[in-house]
Formats: C-alpha cells, structure tokens, sequence
C-alpha cells in the first residue's frame, strides 16, 4: 500500500493513492482503480489512525468506539478509511472494525466504564471516551442506578449518555473545561489523552458544531479578529498549536507543557510559547 503524491490536495482529507482513489476524486487524482468504500464502525474504544499500515508510525489521530467511517481498502491485516466526523483519512487495524452497529447514543461524559451487567461493582469490560456511539437495546436499574444494556455487551451508567442527535452544552468551552487535568497526548482525540486542536474538536462536536481535526485546518475557520477582542470561546492559533479562551484573560488548552489539559493567563502562556512557536499567528472566532 503506497500514497501517491497530490500536491493541489491534503493526503489527511482525501483518500487517493495510486492504485486507488476516493470515487468523489475522479477526474481530480490519477489512480488505477476507484471506489466508493464500504461503511462500517469502530469497534474498540480508541482506535489509532496512521498515515501508513505500520504500527511503528506515529498516530495523526483517534476514532472512538461507534464512530463511523468509510473502508476503502483491506490488506494485510490493515483498512484503509475516512472518518465520517470530519474527513481524516488513514490506516487501522482492520480488526476494530464492525458493520453491525447503528448508534443510538453517545457518552456524555470525558469517561465512563461499561460493566458486564447493569452492577458497578462487577470489573469493567472496558472504558469509553466522551463522544463514542453506542446502541442501547435495554435499560435496567441496579440499587437505584440506572443502567442502559448495550447491543455490544455490558452496561454503562444512562445518565453518562445522551441521546445520538442531542447537544450537550450550547457553550462548548464548558464541555472543553471538563478535560482539565486529562493527560496530553500527541494525536489524541479521547477521554484517555488529547492534543490541543482534538480537544477543540471534541467539545465543538459535542455541543454540535463541526470542525476540521488539526490547528492548520482549524485555522482557516471562523472570523478573523483582534488580540483586544478576544472573549470566551475565541480561538488562538500559533504554528501548530490551538487554545481556547475561557474569558478575555485565560487560555483552557492540551499542552506538552504541563502535558495535561490546563488553563493558562495568555500573556503568560503567548511569553512562554514564543521561544519555540513565536507569536500566535491568528485570533479566530469560529463559526457558530
């Protein structure tokens, strides 16, 4: 499996390589082959995405349980997809892949455990990240907790669930707080770990606005403003880095500093970041 090179289109957002492309590319990338690609869904709680089938590369990103995406190639024990959620393209294991799932839920909270059976003292199955989709079949309640059954096995606690179309917050910048003190991840996009740019995602996403995966892409959205005007949910952008403001002095972002999720005065973290980053390179109020 090799990429062919396109210099007009990003290799993360559009699924092209010389023996096969995306059917939506035709007449755009040469390829010997086209397709449309198969559905299917994640099926483990945190599934790697690479941009080669080598689980020696580094991650550009993470799907989570439920998520689902399009498979246009399978080889050597390896798929290669594209995410629904926002177009990432890459390569996973093809054994964390399912075709039998139709979400009905979502976790609604940064983690969360799925038991055997509705009993919290049980040893969990697993644990799941905020944003991962699951299918509720049952409901049952224990000692007075209450518990849905999942079509995948187990039971996770109902009021750490909301419903597959609901928002969480209409403030996204609250769902983001919820992070602090989550562990710093390069790639990351979960409950487990994150970088800065997937924890913009995964709180928008939550509060259902759409944005693309990285700084650079994130970076083109929204409305350009100035450092004065900055108010809470703004977002600071310097090369290769992305923060939220929390009001009009405080930055909520996933850092390698502290490697965690924190907030940061801007003044003191624009000081800080400036011998590596330089200055931040935009102020950006994204979209509503």
């Amino acid at each position: 499996m090799t990429e062919t090179s396109v210099p007009a289109l990003d290799r993360r957002l559009n699924a092209f390589r010389a023996d096969l492309a995306d059917e939506t590319l035709r007449g755009k990338v040469e390829a010997a082959a086209f397709a449309r690609g198969e559905p299917a869904f994640v099926a483990v709680p945190v599934a790697d995405l690479r941009p080669a089938p080598d689980l020696s590369r580094g991650i550009d990103t993470q799907l989570l349980f439920g998520e689902p995406l399009r498979v246009f190639d399978r080889r050597d024990g390896f798929a290669w997809v594209q995410a629904l959620e926002d177009g990432y393209v890459g390569y996973l294991p093809e054994a964390q892949l399912t075709s039998e799932t139709v979400p009905t839920h979502r976790i609604s909270v940064p983690r969360t455990f799925v038991y055997p059976q509705a009993e919290l003292r049980m040893v969990p199955l697993q644990a799941l990240s905020m944003g991962s989709r699951i299918t509720v079949i049952g409901e049952a309640e224990t000692r007075g907790t209450r518990y849905f059954l999942l079509a995948s096995g187990g039971a996770v606690i109902a009021r750490h669930c909301i419903e597959e179309t609901a928002v969480l917050s209409s403030d996204y910048v609250t769902i983001a707080e919820s992070f602090l003190e989550t562990p710093y991840l390069w790639g990351g996009r979960s409950g487990f770990g994150i970088d800065c740019s997937g924890l913009v995602q995964l709180a928008m996403m939550m509060a259902g606005r759409k944005i693309l995966r990285d700084s650079d892409m994130q970076a083109g959205s929204g409305t350009p403003i100035a450092r004065q005007d900055l108010v809470r949910g703004d977002l600071v952008f310097w090369k290769g880095h992305v923060g939220i403001m929390e009001d009009e002095k405080t930055l909520l972002h996933a850092n390698g500093h502290t490697m965690t999720v924190a907030r940061e005065n801007l003044d003191a973290a624009i000081d800080r970041i400036g011998w590596l980053y330089e200055q931040p390179t935009a102020f950006r109020r994204p979209p509503a």
